[in-house]
C-alpha cells in the first residue's frame, strides 16, 4: 500500500453537542459539527468541495447529503463500515486531495438515537443478526462481548479488576472534559458492584447510546499554522480476521500493524498516546495487545502497572472515550480521530498529554455473528 501524502492532513475539526436524547435531526447534528471544524480550520463553505460521511444508519448518502448542505462536491464517500469508517475516510479524503480530485473534504459522523432507539436499531444491524441470532433471543451486543470476555478470562487469567481500569480511568479524563455526558466519580470498587448486564460484564462495561457528532476538514496542510496541522502517517485495515471463528480474542490490528508502523516509521514505543474504538473494556484491551503494547494475554498485568488517564504512563482515551462520553451513532469513529487532532494540536485544555506529537487512533466495528468484522488503525503525527 503506499504512503498518504506528508502535504495533506486535518486541517480542521468540530463536535456537535452530545445529548442523551435527540435535540435535532441526524443532519443538524451533522451541520453543527461541520460548521464547527470549518470555523477551526478557517475556510469557507463554499470551498468545500468533497464529502465523506458515515451513512450506516440512513438511506441517504453522501451525494443527497451535499444537497442537504447546499454544496457542490466532485468527490464523495459515503462509509458502511461502522467503527472503522472515519480512519478510512480521512485516508481517502487525503488521497482525493492529493490527486486533485478534490480541494477540501469533510469528514462526518453523527447520530440521532436515545437507548430505546438504538435497541431498535440493533435488530436490524445485518443479516447475520436478523436471520441467525435474533430468532433465538438475541439481546444486544453485550450478549456478544461477554462470551468475549469470558473466554479471555478463562484463557489467559484476565480478571474484571484489571479491565475495571479501563472505564476508571477514562472516567477520570473525562472529567476534565466538559462535553462527556458521564463525568460523575467512579472507583473501581463501583466498577465491580456496578449490576450485572450480561455476566460478566456490568452497566460501567457498556457504552450508553446518545445524539451527538463529530466531523474534521481535510486539506493542504500549508493552509493552516504548521502546528495546527495533522498527518497521517499510515493508516490499514483488515476485515474478517480471523476467518470464521467466532468469538476471537484477537482481531485484524495484529495482522496489520507491523506494516502500519514500518510505513510511518514509528514503533509503540514512540507514541505518546492511544485513541482506541472503546465500546466495551474488553476490546480496547485487546487492541492494546494487537496494536503490539504487550504480549497477547499480559494485557490484565499491563493494566495493573499503567494509568491510562491523560497524565499517566500510557494515556488512552483522553477525552473520556465512547464509554464516559456516550456512543453517537455513525460519530463513534471520528470521536477518536477529533480527540487525537485536538491533542496534537495542542487543544487539549485541561486534559493536554504534555508534549503530544503522535499516536494511534484505532477503529473497529461491524458486529456480526459472535464478533466484530472491521478492524483498522493509523498513526498520526503534529505537523512539523
Amino acid at each position: 500500500m503506499t504512503g498518504l501524502s506528508r502535504d495533506i492532513g486535518i486541517i480542521g475539526y468540530g463536535s456537535a453537542r452530545y445529548d442523551k436524547k435527540p435535540r435535532q435531526s441526524l443532519f443538524g447534528y451533522m451541520a453543527e459539527a461541520a460548521r464547527n471544524a470549518l470555523a477551526s480550520a478557517g475556510v469557507a463553505k463554499h470551498e468545500v468541495d468533497g464529502l465523506a460521511a458515515d451513512m450506516t444508519n440512513t438511506p441517504d448518502t453522501a451525494v443527497t447529503m451535499a444537497e442537504y448542505f447546499g454544496l457542490t462536491t466532485t468527490w464523495s464517500h459515503s462509509g458502511s463500515s461502522g467503527g472503522t469508517g472515519a480512519l478510512l475516510s480521512v485516508a481517502r479524503a487525503i488521497r482525493a486531495v492529493e490527486e486533485g480530485q478534490a480541494n477540501y473534504v469533510l469528514c462526518i459522523g453523527a447520530g440521532a438515537q436515545d437507548v430505546a432507539a438504538f435497541k431498535q436499531r440493533v435488530t436490524r444491524f445485518n443479516s447475520a443478526i436478523m436471520d441467525y441470532m435474533m430468532p433465538h433471543g438475541f439481546g444486544g451486543m453485550p450478549g456478544i462481548f461477554a462470551l468475549i470476555q469470558r473466554k479471555h478470562m478463562e484463557t489467559y487469567g484476565t480478571t474484571r479488576a484489571q479491565l475495571g481500569r479501563v472505564s476508571v480511568d477514562l472516567r477520570a479524563n473525562a472529567r476534565q472534559n466538559d462535553a462527556a455526558l458521564l463525568r460523575g466519580p467512579m472507583e473501581l470498587d463501583d466498577y465491580l458492584n456496578a449490576p450485572v448486564i450480561a455476566d460478566p460484564l456490568g452497566l460501567y462495561d457498556c457504552v450508553m447510546p446518545c445524539s451527538g457528532g463529530e466531523a474534521v476538514l481535510v486539506g493542504p496542510l500549508d493552509r493552516v499554522p504548521r502546528e495546527k496541522g495533522v498527518r497521517m502517517l499510515s493508516v490499514r485495515e483488515s476485515n474478517n480476521y480471523p476467518a470464521n471463528q467466532i468469538v476471537p480474542l484477537n482481531g485484524g490490528w495484529e495482522a496489520f500493524r507491523d506494516d502500519m508502523y514500518g510505513q510511518a516509521g514509528y514503533g509503540p514505543s514512540d507514541m505518546d498516546f492511544v485513541q482506541l474504538y472503546d465500546d466495551f473494556p474488553i476490546m480496547a484491551a485487546i487492541q492494546i495487545e494487537d496494536l503490539g503494547f504487550c504480549p497477547k494475554g499480559e494485557v490484565g498485568r499491563f493494566l495493573e502497572d499503567n494509568r491510562l488517564t491523560f497524565d499517566g504512563s500510557f494515556p488512552v482515551n483522553t477525552g473520556g472515550g465512547q464509554l464516559s462520553c456516550g456512543q453517537a451513532g455513525g460519530s463513534a469513529g471520528l470521536l477518536s480521530v477529533v480527540e487525537a487532532t485536538r491533542q496534537l494540536r495542542g487543544e487539549g485544555e485541561r486534559r493536554q498529554v504534555p508534549g503530544a506529537r503522535r499516536g494511534v487512533v484505532s477503529g473497529f466495528g461491524m458486529i456480526s455473528f459472535g464478533r466484530g468484522l472491521a478492524a483498522a488503525a493509523a498513526v498520526m503525527e503534529q505537523n512539523r
